[in-house]
């Protein structure tokens, strides 16, 4: 054999190795490892333009019941911390699961109308899905908003939320884009002031969501958590723990839009 062909064969394991390393769920940075008020530095935080002039939500790192978790506060204000990844697609049995809890829910908040586009807690699910399948109208738009933003702005995101307003299981699109679809993971039923537990399939719920626009599930390119009350000026208080990808065990079947 060649010294050619053997560095040839070198290459080809190496690009076999890295393809089965990127169909591993990622992990994202957990909350519970900072030490102070910080989140993990792979959590960047993303706010609204300055020249909006909306404060920032305090998204936190803080002790309760003896646990390190993320404390979300708004209050008038906006706020996200994104955690990129590398190209993964999620497949069957892989998941999505936190635990949450609501504690200051926000008075005033409605997701069906513009004025009352906030929510007091999110996750969120950012889908690198191609412009094929939108509409002209659609296409057009997106391409706009991403020249003239920082953020990669993509085609595709699912936002589990906690919304006291509306029933469990409740699925409708942002007010101000059809780009972010709403699933009320959390609803009227939900007590306050107590963990609860979530478990998604994202292939499920993309399929779900966005299968009209795509018939494959695209990558996953990052995770997104936050609180907002820029429309409303209201208060809330949430807390959040380590967000983890798993695939080790079955999802929990997709609730049925009301």
């Amino acid at each position: 054999m060649t010294v050619r062909s053997r560095r040839a064969l070198v290459m080809i394991a190496c690009c076999c190795a890295s393809a089965v390393l990127a169909a591993e769920p990622p992990a994202l940075a957990p909350f519970s490892a900072a030490t102070g008020p910080q989140p993990p530095a792979a959590w960047r935080l993303v706010l609204l333009p300055p020249s909006k002039n909306i404060p920032a939500s305090r998204l936190e790192v803080a002790s309760l019941e003896g646990e390190r978790r993320l404390r979300l506060q708004a209050d008038a204000s906006y706020g996200a911390l994104v955690h990129d990844l590398p190209r993964w697609t999620p497949g069957p049995g892989e998941t999505l699961r936190w635990r949450w809890r609501l504690d200051q829910p926000l008075a005033g908040a409605d997701l069906r109308r513009k004025e009352g586009d906030d929510v007091a807690l999110k996750v969120c699910v950012l889908f690198d899905m191609p412009l094929d399948g939108l509409a002209f109208g659609e296409r057009t738009a997106l391409r706009i908003a991403r020249s003239l933003s920082s953020e990669p702005l993509p085609a595709a995101t699912i936002c589990y939320v906690w919304d006291p307003g509306l029933p469990t299981g409740t699925v409708l699109p942002n007010v101000y884009s059809q780009r972010v679809r709403y699933v009320v993971a959390e609803g009227k039923q939900a007590p306050l002031g107590q963990w609860r537990a979530q478990q998604r399939s994202l292939e499920a719920d993309f399929r779900r969501l966005f299968g009209t626009e795509s018939a494959a599930v695209p990558p996953v390119i990052a995770i997104a958590v936050g609180a907002d009350a820029d429309n409303t000026g209201g208060r809330s208080l949430a807390w959040l723990s380590d967000v983890e990808i798993r695939a080790d065990g079955p999802a929990r079947p997709a609730t049925p839009p009301q």
